[in-house]
């Protein structure tokens, strides 16, 4: 069995910009002990595998060291291999995730995915997040699938020196700095030591929570928003009710294929 793999830049307009994500198309389920092999050489934020079902596909996402709920740049950079490599000639592909079903859909100015709104609430500022950012207190901490950290402004999101060891003491998923943006609506850095992943360059999954919260801050359903890692990417945002839309684009940086016994590692899949 030969297995194909794709590496796309998510959310990036070129080459070496956005989220890099390695993507493999699959006939039939791995087992799960190879699919976290294959994730953990490829030594990506995320890994994306999916296999067609009935209403769609069947889509799975793996950091370096464990299967994660939701994720978004790989989401995106599934559909641009649909769409663009394996002749998928609908404009809308529809994903079956542990998320629920997830959509993404073909626009004249990018690929536009349907994702759950993530809520807030504002708590007590964690001494291991104070830890994490060197001693800085964030103005506000909000948790929900991940704590969001509010500041004052760019320059403090672009500033933070991160202590990843304390951050991955805390309870949520991950760590969301933010603050607003001045050429777009807000900036953010996403930290998940605790998934293997220290700093993802551009985070999709972080904006269902994100966009929620800013969009009632700012009193509009309609943001842009730039994550400010040394990758950076672009975003822009559309709350719907209990739904996020993300519109972004990506690029394939190579095509590959998996080695003989990368494929036939482990035993057979679900």
């Amino acid at each position: 069995m030969t297995l194909r793999l794709f590496q796309v830049d998510a959310f990036a307009e070129r080459v070496f910009e956005g989220n890099p994500a390695a993507v493999v198309p699959l006939e039939q389920w791995l087992d799960d002990a190879t699919l976290q092999a294959i994730a953990e050489e490829n030594q990506l934020s995320e890994t994306a595998f999916f296999a067609p079902v009935a209403d769609g596909y069947r889509l799975r996402w793996f950091t370096p060291v464990s299967e994660v709920d939701l994720c978004g740049h790989a989401t995106l950079a599934c559909a641009h291999v649909l769409f663009h490599h394996l002749g998928f000639d609908q404009d809308v592909v529809r994903f079956q995730t542990r998320s629920g079903e997830l959509s993404v859909r073909r626009t004249d100015t990018g690929l536009a995915m349907d994702f759950p709104a993530l809520a807030s609430e504002p708590v007590a500022v964690p001494g291991d997040l104070i830890d994490g950012f060197s001693g800085r207190k964030p103005e506000a901490v909000f948790r929900g699938q991940d704590y969001l950290a509010l500041l004052p402004g760019p320059g403090d999101v672009l500033g933070l020196e991160p202590d990843f060891t304390a951050l991955a003491r805390l309870d949520r998923r991950g760590v969301i700095a933010t603050a607003p943006g001045e050429d777009c609506d807000f900036v953010s850095r996403c930290f998940y030591p605790k998934l293997g992943v220290a700093e993802d360059p551009v985070t999709g999954s972080a904006h269902c929570q994100l966009a929620p919260f800013w969009a009632a801050r700012l009193g509009r359903t309609e943001l842009s928003a730039r994550q400010v890692s040394t990758r950076t990417g672009r975003l822009r945002c559309r709350v719907v009710g209990e739904r996020v839309e993300l519109l972004g684009s990506a690029v394939t940086y190579l095509e590959g294929e998996l080695s003989r016994g990368a494929a036939e590692y482990g035993g057979s899949g679900p």
